[in-house]
This record gives structure tokens, sequence and C-alpha cells, in this order.
């Protein structure tokens, strides 16, 4: 196939940050997949768990917001991860409604195995530690344009 004779370069898939930033991200769940699949987790799964990793006994609200996901898309995944001893879900006291999540010890455990992943990824990426954080905050700059304007 020719390109059409009055391309435009502002269209051009190449040119366009999005696809950038979407290519990037499909190969690097693709890097992390192996190391995931070693602690019998999937990429949500894991920043899940990272979540309360962090700070645990989050509600599902909490967990979301977080993620910047959806509720009602992040408790499949919580089943998931409960059915598999890794966590706990339940109904708060004070508000039926609202689920709070606490890690068990398995859930805990599995921290330590997973320590080793953030220098895999690193390696993988072919920057150095300064040019990794300074691509984060460019990148979470952009995050936080993006969310003002939507």
């Amino acid at each position: 196939m020719t390109p059409l004779p009055d391309t435009c370069e502002s269209l051009l898939l190449d040119n366009q940050l999005c696809f950038a930033l979407h290519s990037t991200s499909l190969l690097m769940t693709k890097v992390y997949k192996p190391l995931l699949q070693a602690l019998g987790l999937t990429y949500p799964q894991y920043l899940a768990m990272m979540v309360l990793w962090e700070e645990d006994g989050l509600t599902v609200g909490e967990i979301s917001s977080r993620l910047l996901t959806d509720p009602g898309s992040l408790t499949p995944l919580l089943k998931r991860l409960e059915v598999e001893g890794l966590l706990s879900r339940t109904r708060s006291r004070e508000d039926e409604r609202v689920v709070v999540v606490e890690l068990t010890d398995t859930g805990r455990a599995l921290r330590d195995k997973a320590m080793d992943i953030p220098q895999c990824i690193l390696g993988a990426s072919g920057l150095d530690i300064e040019q990794l954080r300074k691509l984060q905050v460019d990148l979470l700059a952009l995050r936080g344009h993006l969310q003002a304007s939507v």
C-alpha cells in the first residue's frame, strides 16, 4: 500500500503520543508477565496487591481510587485474590455498603517474594534509576494534566 498523497504528519501513527504510551504499556506488561506468573498474579492483581502492601485495610473504593479504576471492575479481581487466600473482604460495621479489604498472612508474605520485581523492571528498561525517575515524574505530570481535562 502506498500512503495517501495528502498524508497529514499529525495523523501518522508513529507521531502519536497515545500510541507510544499504549505500545510501551503493552510491552511493559509483557515484561512483568513471567515475573508475576511466578507469584501467581496478573498485572492488575499485582497493582491491587501493591496498594494493600502500602496500606492494608482499605475499602474497595479507596483501592479503586488509588488505581484510577472503577470499583465495579475491581470487585471481581479482589474476589479472585480472596479465593487465592491473599486477602479477605468484609463489610464495614458502620456502613454495610462499604467493603474493607485486608491482607491475609499469605498475602503479606507474597510481598517478600515480589521484592526483586522492581529491579528486574529497571534492568529491562535500559535506563538508570535517575532516568526512570525523571520519566515517571514526567508521566505523572502528563497524567495530572489529562485528569484535569476530563
